[in-house]
């Protein structure tokens, strides 16, 4: 079936359950970015549960007096994949954007989490709780058809630190950043670990990799675009935004893509074209692109940072189809 087929069809399955139908677990909704992608949802009318380590605490910052908002208790670092799913049995879909330490308000939950990273990776809420959502979420009852089960915010750069010397150099302007470098306590990896398994999880997904989270930076227009090369900032308002729209895109399911935003640019009304230039995903690695394609977009993202001169000229950046494969015709 054609994708745009498809996108429709996921948007009429939507709409014929009417507008406040559409049932979405938000897992780690309490954090900076969990609270804006549950205000998200409800002012679409969805019906929002919250899923949540700390009731109390998620009270404090969620509009619990909403009618379509439903908080529920859930460790998401320790329930079985059967917990899971009886926690979100019933939903249309679900949001992931739950962190072990960097939404933690807790400081000894910090602790914990930054522990965990560090010394036992493999049982981190990022690797381990997401595998088990993800398989939850591939076999609960209710989860609607066409779009995507599963929408997880993951973040720009988790490759880059396995890039060869040679990649890095000739894409420097994105490689060589500090959170590259550093890679603190091997963060970027165990992203990118989460990411694979959940793409072996079996349920259909999507993952957004936005670029650096920034309160201050002002809303705009997310650019989608693929290959690792995203750069910028993006304010998690915009990242709430994008997650909670990728819900109705039969075009995301199966795709890795990256985001940053472009203030003072209006909000596109769908994604769909820009979701249709991008490449499912090969396999438990994400999308595999031509390295000539990865270069070109690395120089259109460049221009995004002013003042940083680009290092590889931009190339056959017009000669390129919505696929990623360059055009015969040059």
């Amino acid at each position: 079936m054609p994708m745009s087929s498809l996108r429709l069809l996921g948007l009429a399955l939507i709409l014929a359950r009417g507008s406040d139908a559409l049932k979405v677990a938000i897992a780690g909704a309490a954090g900076r970015t969990g609270r804006l992608v549950v205000a998200e949802a409800l002012q679409r009318q969805y019906e929002v549960v919250a899923l949540v380590r700390s009731p109390r605490a998620a009270r404090k910052v969620l509009p619990t007096d909403d009618e379509n908002l439903t908080v529920q208790k859930v460790d998401l670092g320790a329930a079985s994949t059967d917990e899971l799913r009886e926690a979100v049995s019933g939903a249309d879909a679900a949001i992931w954007c739950a962190s072990g330490f960097s939404d933690a308000s807790n400081p000894l939950n910090r602790l914990r989490g930054l522990f965990t990273v560090k010394f036992r990776p493999e049982e981190y809420i990022e690797v381990a709780g997401l595998t088990r959502f993800g398989e939850a979420m591939a076999t609960a009852p209710g989860v609607a058809e066409g779009g995507p089960q599963l929408v997880m915010c993951s973040a720009a750069a988790v490759t880059r630190p396995s890039w060869d010397d040679a990649k890095k150099e000739a894409l420097a302007g994105c490689a060589d950043i500090p959170i590259v470098r550093l890679n603190p306590l091997g963060i970027l990896d165990v992203k990118a670990q989460g990411e694979r398994e959940l793409r072996g999880s079996g349920c259909r997904y999507t993952i957004i990799r936005p670029t650096g989270l920034n309160d201050k930076w002002p809303a705009g227009r997310p650019v989608l675009t693929q290959g690792d090369v995203a750069v910028g900032r993006i304010c998690r308002a915009d990242v709430a935004h994008l997650l909670t729209a990728m819900l109705a895109e039969a075009g995301a399911v199966g795709k890795t893509v990256e985001a940053t935003a472009l203030s003072g640019y209006p909000k596109p009304r769908s994604y769909g074209a820009a979701l249709d230039r991008c490449v499912a995903d090969a396999d438990a690695d994400g999308p595999q692109l031509d390295e000539e394609i990865v270069a070109a977009r690395y120089a259109l993202m460049q221009q995004l940072l002013p003042g940083e001169p680009s290092s590889v000229a931009i190339m056959s950046v017009t000669h390129i189809t919505p696929h990623g494969r360059p055009r015969d015709d040059h």
